[in-house]
């Protein structure tokens, strides 16, 4: 899909929440009527006996929990931490699937679902497990591969699992959307569901949107007094080839390079591509969690590198995971890693909160 073709899509939303909006305060009734009777004991609540750290978000499309999970599993990690996640559109149907015990991979992309295999990926030493029933995942990860403590991916509105931090996150450029519950708009529940959260992180923040952060900051500070706030940012910090060897960003840096993704928001990637020091030729863009085919990858090299010129094509890591079988061999393929970088005090409090320390180094 090409980025013309992304603008048009986005427009495509619009009518979709107009026409959902009386629905809306049903939906959002029925989700706060759940939250209720979970909080009251009417639904079950599981305890998996060692700490579990919730990441999730209130609205739809990527706000940045995975590098938040990978981020916390490195700090965390001297606790024997172990990773469950749903396996968004993962091939494998097991009530567990384990991904990775830890030390092996056992499922692909396809098989675990994009967002699982990354992490596993770049993860070593850190079990990760799927399932639909994240409760039975993480009664495995705890009593068959030895979690200590384990991070629930997405985890914000599945409340079948008792957490001891809940983490919400927020993109600082679109924050709530446009402020209504699905199908009227981008957010799954009330906004009142930010009441059950241990603290808020607003992820993708920089110079160009950094008073807008600080505006969100302050408007959830009045809404929910005593719940922290911390903002974070994304930095690149190497290039990584098809086979999985780390470069330097001077590598393509004032290249013309051509790039694509498939993601909720792909107006993040194209912003660290300049961020990393390269020219973009173009971006093409897939829809999120998008499976590419060994036809679109040539495609994609003919257009950018045999017909515009351009030195190389880059992409997420997200979408590497996805390819890279189809282009073992392509020396002319990259993946652009980015580190995420979290606001001081950040790591003293999900420490405090679970009273443990942080991994040594």
């Amino acid at each position: 899909m090409s980025k013309g073709k992304e603008n048009k899509q986005d427009l495509r939303l619009n009518p979709l929440f107009t026409i959902g909006r009386p629905f809306a305060p049903f939906y959002g009734a029925a989700m706060a009527m759940r939250a209720s009777l979970y909080g009251k004991g009417f639904f079950r609540r599981c305890r998996l006996g060692v700490p579990v750290v919730s990441v999730g978000n209130l609205t739809m499309g990527g706000t940045g929990k995975t590098p938040m999970v990978i981020y916390l599993a490195r700090l965390l990690g001297g606790h024997d931490v172990a990773i469950v996640s749903r396996g968004y559109r993962g091939k494998a149907q097991g009530k567990v699937n384990v991904v990775s015990d830890g030390a092996k991979i056992f499922l692909d992309a396809g098989q675990a679902g994009d967002e699982p295999y990354l992490m596993a990926s770049l993860l070593p030493g850190v079990p990760v497990v799927t399932g639909k029933k994240r409760a039975l995942a993480g009664y495995y990860a705890v009593e068959r591969l030895g979690a200590g403590l384990v991070l629930l991916d997405d985890g914000f509105q599945h409340l079948a699992v008792e957490r001891d931090l809940d983490i919400v996150l927020f993109k600082a450029d679109s924050f709530l959307g446009n402020n209504r519950v699905f199908p009227g708009g981008d957010m799954r529940e009330p906004l009142s569901a930010l009441g059950r959260a241990h603290c808020f992180v607003l992820t993708c923040v920089d110079e160009g949107n950094e008073k807008r952060a600080q505006a969100f900051c302050h408007a959830l500070k009045q809404r929910f007094p005593g719940v922290p706030v911390f903002s974070s940012e994304y930095k690149p910090v190497c290039l990584v080839d098809a086979q999985g060897k780390e470069h330097p960003l001077s590598t393509l840096e004032g290249q013309r390079v051509g790039a694509f993704c498939g993601l909720a928001q792909p107006a993040y990637f194209e912003k660290s591509i300049g961020q990393a020091g390269m020219i973009m030729e173009g971006l093409s863009v897939f829809p999120d969690h998008h499976r590419y085919s060994a036809r679109q990858i040539a495609g994609l090299v003919d257009s950018y590198i045999a017909k515009s010129g351009a030195t190389a094509l880059v992409t997420t890591e997200k979408d590497m995971v996805k390819v890279r079988e189809e282009v073992v061999g392509d020396s002319s393929l990259f993946a652009l890693r980015m580190d995420m970088k979290m606001a001081e005090g950040f790591d003293d409090f999900v420490c405090q909160r679970l009273k443990c320390g942080r991994k040594s180094s």
